[in-house]
């Protein structure tokens, strides 16, 4: 099992799970363009996808899902009301329904879902198990409740939302005072320190592998999502990017290095459009 994730901020998010050969995308928040770009990028057509698995009706997670199931019918799956939110997208498509808190199985993965605190009509996250190993992704949440961390304890890598700085929140001079009150809510996302502290626990019962997502543009560098992280004893921190793909992460398998061809493809080709 591994993870990748195609792009992940404010502008847009999907996550790219793979398990003995068959994948799954988790949200279509870029556009039809770039989700078909950057699956490329990691060696993946279109059509090698077997669904699409929704956290929840927000933009940002569900942009390019339109035009990209028009030109790649495939199942999406996703809540009643989250499906309803997005009834007027719905061109037909073909709907795998569960409700917050349900498992189900999608090409031989097993999925829990599980609900989290954030302001849409019905947001989850995912954990993955297959291949006697566990990920999960979790991001776009105000706050980790106890149901939420004893769902994910025992998982060896995850997405993990580390959407803003505190101090950089504060001194933003862009944002009203309500936009900021939102985003640091119990229903808004998850701070660099909320995050560490959540990965701190989560080590403690096997968590090696963090792909860092959902930055702020504004309200947080890489650099300082990282740094929060520096002290934790885990096997690989990977920032995801809102331009460009991560490399592969491998779930409970030692960090595949990306060779010099690699690191000249993911850096040196266009993303534009």
């Amino acid at each position: 099992m591994r993870l990748a994730v195609l792009g992940s901020g404010s502008g847009g998010n999907a996550t790219l799970l793979e398990c003995d050969g068959r994948y799954l995308l988790v949200d279509a928040g870029l556009s039809a363009k770039q989700i078909t770009l950057r699956l490329k990028l990691l060696g993946i057509e279109p059509s090698q996808l077997e669904g699409i698995l929704l956290t929840h009706e927000h933009g940002d997670h569900v942009k390019g899902l339109e035009v990209f199931l028009r030109k790649n019918p495939m199942p999406v799956y996703a809540t009643d009301l989250t499906r309803e939110a997005l009834s007027r997208k719905d061109k037909g498509w073909s709907w795998r329904l569960f409700r917050a808190g349900q498992s189900f199985d999608v090409a031989g993965v097993s999925v829990e879902s599980f609900s989290i605190p954030h302001d849409a009509v019905d947001p989850v996250g995912f954990l993955f198990a297959g291949n006697q190993a566990q990920a999960a992704v979790l991001t776009d949440l105000g706050h980790a409740t106890p149901r939420v961390r004893e769902i994910v304890r025992g998982v060896k890598a995850m997405v993990l939302e580390s959407n803003y700085c505190d101090r950089m929140l504060e001194d933003d001079l862009t944002r009203p005072w309500s936009l900021k009150q939102r985003i640091s809510s119990r229903h808004g996302h998850l701070s660099n320190a909320q995050a560490c502290a959540l990965a701190t626990e989560l080590i403690e019962h096997g968590l090696e592998r963090v792909i860092l997502g959902h930055l702020s543009r504004d309200c947080n560098k890489p650099e300082v999502a990282e740094k929060a992280f520096t002290n934790l004893p885990l096997r690989q921190v990977v920032v995801a990017s809102q331009d460009q793909p991560t490399a592969w992460v491998r779930v409970a398998e030692p960090p595949v290095e990306v060779d010099e061809l690699g690191q000249m493809l993911f850096a040196g080709l266009s993303l534009a459009g």
